[in-house]
Protein backbone atom coordinates (compact mmCIF):
# COMPACT_ATOMS: atom_id res chain seq x y z
CA UNK A 1 0.00 0.00 0.00
CA UNK A 2 1.27 3.30 -0.68
CA UNK A 3 2.28 5.65 2.30
CA UNK A 4 -0.22 8.41 3.13
CA UNK A 5 0.93 11.93 3.53
CA UNK A 6 -0.40 15.04 2.12
CA UNK A 7 -3.67 13.63 -0.31
CA UNK A 8 -2.14 16.02 -3.08
CA UNK A 9 1.34 14.58 -3.19
CA UNK A 10 0.20 11.37 -2.17
CA UNK A 11 -1.86 11.32 -5.70
CA UNK A 12 0.48 12.82 -7.64
CA UNK A 13 3.29 10.09 -6.33
CA UNK A 14 0.76 7.25 -6.99
CA UNK A 15 -1.08 8.41 -9.96
CA UNK A 16 1.02 5.91 -12.39
CA UNK A 17 -0.22 2.94 -10.66
CA UNK A 18 -4.00 4.66 -10.99
CA UNK A 19 -6.41 2.52 -13.00
CA UNK A 20 -7.93 5.05 -15.91
CA UNK A 21 -11.01 5.86 -14.04
CA UNK A 22 -9.13 6.53 -11.29
CA UNK A 23 -6.89 8.44 -12.95
CA UNK A 24 -10.03 10.67 -14.54
CA UNK A 25 -10.61 11.62 -10.88
CA UNK A 26 -7.11 12.10 -9.56
CA UNK A 27 -6.93 14.84 -12.57
CA UNK A 28 -10.28 16.22 -11.25
CA UNK A 29 -9.39 16.05 -6.96
CA UNK A 30 -6.06 18.28 -8.51
CA UNK A 31 -7.33 20.61 -10.38
CA UNK A 32 -10.60 20.97 -8.36
CA UNK A 33 -9.71 19.84 -4.68
CA UNK A 34 -11.85 23.33 -3.25
CA UNK A 35 -14.86 21.21 -5.10
CA UNK A 36 -13.85 17.57 -4.41
CA UNK A 37 -13.53 18.21 -0.76
CA UNK A 38 -17.21 18.95 -0.69
CA UNK A 39 -18.47 16.68 -2.98
CA UNK A 40 -20.32 13.17 -1.90
CA UNK A 41 -18.51 9.65 -4.16
CA UNK A 42 -21.78 9.69 -6.02
CA UNK A 43 -21.74 13.20 -6.60
CA UNK A 44 -18.47 12.92 -8.04
CA UNK A 45 -18.87 10.14 -9.71
CA UNK A 46 -21.93 11.53 -12.03
CA UNK A 47 -20.09 14.60 -12.58
CA UNK A 48 -17.04 12.57 -13.98
CA UNK A 49 -19.28 9.65 -15.48
CA UNK A 50 -17.49 7.28 -13.53
CA UNK A 51 -19.05 4.48 -10.75
CA UNK A 52 -19.50 5.52 -6.92
CA UNK A 53 -17.30 2.19 -6.96
CA UNK A 54 -14.88 3.66 -9.14
CA UNK A 55 -14.56 6.58 -6.43
CA UNK A 56 -14.13 4.65 -3.68
CA UNK A 57 -11.61 2.26 -4.82
CA UNK A 58 -9.83 5.24 -6.25
CA UNK A 59 -9.49 6.20 -1.92
CA UNK A 60 -8.60 2.51 -1.46
CA UNK A 61 -5.57 2.69 -3.35
CA UNK A 62 -4.16 5.55 -2.28
CA UNK A 63 -4.41 4.06 1.09
CA UNK A 64 -7.92 5.83 2.54
CA UNK A 65 -10.07 3.93 4.34
CA UNK A 66 -12.82 4.91 1.79
CA UNK A 67 -14.12 8.53 -0.23
CA UNK A 68 -14.78 10.67 3.46
CA UNK A 69 -11.20 9.32 4.82
CA UNK A 70 -9.18 11.09 1.52
CA UNK A 71 -12.00 13.88 1.53
CA UNK A 72 -11.61 14.63 5.06
CA UNK A 73 -7.65 15.31 4.41
CA UNK A 74 -8.96 17.80 1.14
CA UNK A 75 -10.96 19.27 3.84
CA UNK A 76 -7.99 19.72 6.18
CA UNK A 77 -5.90 21.43 3.57
CA UNK A 78 -9.08 24.00 2.13
CA UNK A 79 -9.75 25.09 5.55
CA UNK A 80 -6.63 26.83 5.98
CA UNK A 81 -7.02 28.84 2.49
CA UNK A 82 -10.62 30.33 2.72
CA UNK A 83 -11.41 33.76 3.64
CA UNK A 84 -13.74 34.59 6.31
CA UNK A 85 -16.01 35.50 3.13
CA UNK A 86 -16.19 31.92 1.84
CA UNK A 87 -16.53 30.26 5.56
CA UNK A 88 -19.53 32.56 6.51
CA UNK A 89 -21.16 31.55 3.19
CA UNK A 90 -20.87 27.55 4.18
CA UNK A 91 -22.13 28.47 7.12
CA UNK A 92 -25.32 28.92 5.72
CA UNK A 93 -26.87 25.56 6.76
CA UNK A 94 -26.10 26.59 10.75
CA UNK A 95 -27.94 29.95 9.59
CA UNK A 96 -31.06 28.83 8.17
CA UNK A 97 -31.54 25.68 10.35
CA UNK A 98 -33.56 25.77 13.73
CA UNK A 99 -31.16 23.87 14.89
CA UNK A 100 -28.45 25.97 14.91
CA UNK A 101 -27.29 24.92 18.70
CA UNK A 102 -27.88 21.44 18.12
CA UNK A 103 -25.44 21.05 14.85
CA UNK A 104 -23.11 23.37 16.43
CA UNK A 105 -22.74 21.57 19.06
CA UNK A 106 -23.35 18.07 17.55
CA UNK A 107 -20.09 19.25 15.80
CA UNK A 108 -17.94 20.07 19.05
CA UNK A 109 -19.00 16.38 20.52
CA UNK A 110 -17.69 14.66 16.89
CA UNK A 111 -14.51 16.79 17.43
CA UNK A 112 -14.41 15.74 20.93
CA UNK A 113 -14.64 12.07 20.22
CA UNK A 114 -11.93 12.29 17.26
CA UNK A 115 -9.56 13.65 19.14
CA UNK A 116 -10.06 11.13 21.89
CA UNK A 117 -9.88 8.17 19.29
CA UNK A 118 -6.77 9.55 17.56
CA UNK A 119 -4.91 10.78 20.50
CA UNK A 120 -1.08 9.61 20.29
CA UNK A 121 -0.42 9.13 24.15
CA UNK A 122 3.08 8.48 23.30
CA UNK A 123 3.32 11.99 21.94
CA UNK A 124 1.93 13.64 24.64
CA UNK A 125 3.25 12.10 27.68
CA UNK A 126 6.52 12.96 25.89
CA UNK A 127 5.56 16.39 25.65
CA UNK A 128 5.30 16.19 29.16
CA UNK A 129 8.19 14.97 29.81
CA UNK A 130 9.97 17.61 27.56
CA UNK A 131 8.08 20.51 29.45
CA UNK A 132 8.79 19.12 33.25
CA UNK A 133 13.22 19.09 32.17
CA UNK A 134 13.29 22.45 30.52
CA UNK A 135 14.91 25.38 31.79
CA UNK A 136 12.15 28.11 30.55
CA UNK A 137 8.38 27.57 28.88
CA UNK A 138 7.76 29.41 26.54
CA UNK A 139 4.07 29.53 25.00
CA UNK A 140 2.83 30.95 22.11
CA UNK A 141 -0.85 31.32 19.88
CA UNK A 142 -1.40 34.39 17.76
CA UNK A 143 -4.90 35.66 16.35
CA UNK A 144 -7.47 33.18 17.59
CA UNK A 145 -5.29 30.71 19.44
CA UNK A 146 -4.59 33.72 22.02
CA UNK A 147 -6.89 32.56 24.12
CA UNK A 148 -5.68 29.20 24.41
CA UNK A 149 -2.39 30.67 25.32
CA UNK A 150 -3.14 32.62 27.64
CA UNK A 151 -5.38 30.22 29.31
CA UNK A 152 -2.56 27.62 29.19
CA UNK A 153 -0.13 30.50 30.84
CA UNK A 154 -2.78 31.06 33.61
CA UNK A 155 -2.65 27.26 34.82
CA UNK A 156 0.83 26.74 34.15
CA UNK A 157 1.93 29.50 36.22
CA UNK A 158 0.19 27.50 39.30
CA UNK A 159 2.66 24.88 38.70
CA UNK A 160 5.96 26.34 37.28
CA UNK A 161 8.14 29.44 38.11
CA UNK A 162 9.51 29.45 34.78
CA UNK A 163 6.64 30.61 32.41
CA UNK A 164 7.30 32.91 29.47
CA UNK A 165 3.54 33.85 27.59
CA UNK A 166 4.62 35.15 24.36
CA UNK A 167 2.37 37.81 23.28
CA UNK A 168 2.14 40.68 20.19
CA UNK A 169 2.72 44.04 21.80
CA UNK A 170 5.27 46.67 22.34
CA UNK A 171 8.10 44.31 21.91
CA UNK A 172 8.15 42.48 18.95
CA UNK A 173 7.19 38.60 19.30
CA UNK A 174 11.10 37.91 18.37
CA UNK A 175 12.44 40.21 21.23
CA UNK A 176 10.82 37.86 23.31
CA UNK A 177 12.26 34.84 22.27
CA UNK A 178 15.72 36.32 21.24
CA UNK A 179 17.04 34.16 24.84
CA UNK A 180 15.72 30.80 24.03
CA UNK A 181 18.13 28.27 24.04
CA UNK A 182 18.37 24.08 23.73
CA UNK A 183 17.02 23.74 27.16
CA UNK A 184 14.31 25.96 26.71
CA UNK A 185 10.58 24.26 25.19
CA UNK A 186 8.17 26.45 22.95
CA UNK A 187 4.48 25.49 23.48
CA UNK A 188 2.72 26.88 20.11
CA UNK A 189 -1.01 26.69 19.97
CA UNK A 190 -1.98 26.80 16.35
CA UNK A 191 -5.23 25.95 14.62
CA UNK A 192 -7.03 27.40 11.18
CA UNK A 193 -6.34 30.06 9.72
CA UNK A 194 -3.03 29.38 10.73
CA UNK A 195 -0.86 32.32 12.12
CA UNK A 196 2.33 32.84 9.23
CA UNK A 197 4.09 34.98 12.14
CA UNK A 198 3.86 32.00 14.48
CA UNK A 199 5.07 29.94 12.10
CA UNK A 200 7.95 32.19 11.65
CA UNK A 201 8.86 32.42 15.31
CA UNK A 202 8.96 28.81 15.11
CA UNK A 203 11.37 28.64 12.52
CA UNK A 204 13.41 31.11 14.48
CA UNK A 205 13.46 29.44 17.64
CA UNK A 206 14.64 25.91 15.89
CA UNK A 207 17.70 28.06 14.71
CA UNK A 208 18.46 28.40 18.42
CA UNK A 209 18.09 24.60 19.27
CA UNK A 210 14.71 25.38 21.52
CA UNK A 211 12.24 22.14 21.28
CA UNK A 212 8.70 23.29 20.40
CA UNK A 213 5.40 21.19 20.91
CA UNK A 214 2.96 21.77 19.14
CA UNK A 215 -0.87 22.00 20.02
CA UNK A 216 -2.63 21.79 16.24
CA UNK A 217 -5.10 20.16 14.24
CA UNK A 218 -3.74 17.83 11.98
CA UNK A 219 -0.16 16.18 11.62
CA UNK A 220 -0.77 18.00 8.15
CA UNK A 221 -0.68 21.16 9.66
CA UNK A 222 2.79 23.60 9.29
CA UNK A 223 3.37 23.73 12.77
CA UNK A 224 3.93 19.91 12.89
CA UNK A 225 6.98 19.49 10.61
CA UNK A 226 8.82 22.91 12.37
CA UNK A 227 7.90 20.68 15.90
CA UNK A 228 9.61 18.00 17.65
CA UNK A 229 6.72 16.88 19.37
CA UNK A 230 2.97 17.18 17.56
CA UNK A 231 -0.16 16.86 19.77
CA UNK A 232 -3.28 16.51 17.59
CA UNK A 233 -6.83 17.96 18.59
CA UNK A 234 -9.51 18.46 16.05
CA UNK A 235 -10.93 21.60 15.49
CA UNK A 236 -12.85 20.82 12.48
CA UNK A 237 -15.76 23.59 11.74
CA UNK A 238 -16.30 24.95 8.09
CA UNK A 239 -17.90 27.97 9.64
CA UNK A 240 -16.30 31.83 9.96
CA UNK A 241 -15.68 30.46 13.83
CA UNK A 242 -13.47 27.31 14.47
CA UNK A 243 -13.90 24.87 17.05
CA UNK A 244 -11.73 24.77 20.20
CA UNK A 245 -13.52 22.54 21.87
CA UNK A 246 -11.31 19.62 21.64
CA UNK A 247 -8.01 21.35 22.00
CA UNK A 248 -9.44 23.01 25.23
CA UNK A 249 -10.32 19.59 26.53
CA UNK A 250 -6.76 18.69 25.36
CA UNK A 251 -4.89 21.67 26.76
CA UNK A 252 -6.49 20.59 30.02
CA UNK A 253 -5.75 17.33 30.48
CA UNK A 254 -2.07 18.08 29.68
CA UNK A 255 -2.38 21.07 32.84
CA UNK A 256 -3.28 17.94 34.80
CA UNK A 257 -0.55 15.77 33.88
CA UNK A 258 1.54 18.11 34.52
CA UNK A 259 0.46 19.26 37.73
CA UNK A 260 -0.07 15.55 38.42
CA UNK A 261 3.84 15.21 38.39
CA UNK A 262 4.00 17.90 40.35
CA UNK A 263 1.92 17.75 42.98
CA UNK A 264 4.33 17.48 46.12
CA UNK A 265 6.18 20.52 44.95
CA UNK A 266 3.40 22.81 44.20
CA UNK A 267 0.65 21.38 47.16
CA UNK A 268 2.13 24.33 49.57
CA UNK A 269 1.91 27.03 46.53
CA UNK A 270 -1.43 26.21 46.30
CA UNK A 271 -2.28 26.10 50.46
CA UNK A 272 -0.71 29.33 50.94
CA UNK A 273 -2.74 30.52 47.74
CA UNK A 274 -5.95 29.29 49.58
CA UNK A 275 -5.18 31.69 52.30
CA UNK A 276 -4.68 34.38 50.69
CA UNK A 277 -7.63 34.00 48.27
CA UNK A 278 -9.80 33.67 52.00
CA UNK A 279 -8.19 36.47 53.76
CA UNK A 280 -8.38 38.80 51.09
CA UNK A 281 -11.64 37.81 49.69
CA UNK A 282 -11.08 37.09 45.94
CA UNK A 283 -13.80 34.78 45.85
CA UNK A 284 -17.37 34.97 45.71
CA UNK A 285 -18.03 32.49 48.71
CA UNK A 286 -21.39 33.76 50.12
CA UNK A 287 -23.05 31.15 51.96
CA UNK A 288 -26.64 31.64 49.73
CA UNK A 289 -24.50 30.19 46.81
Amino acid sequence: MPKRGNVIKNIQDNYGRLSKGQKIIAEYVINHYDKAAFLTAASLGKILNVSESTVVRFANALNYSGYKDLQRELQEIIRNKLTTVQRLNLSDDYNKNENTIAKVMEKDIENMRKTLSEVDYDSFFKAVEYTLKAKRIFILGLRSSSFLSGYLAFYMNFIFDNIHLVSPGANDIFEQLTTTNKDDIILCLTYPRYSKRTLEALDYTRTKGCKVISFTDSLISPASSRSDVTIIARSDMLSYVDSLVAPMSLMNAFIIALGNEKKEDITPYFEELEYVWKTYSVYNESANL
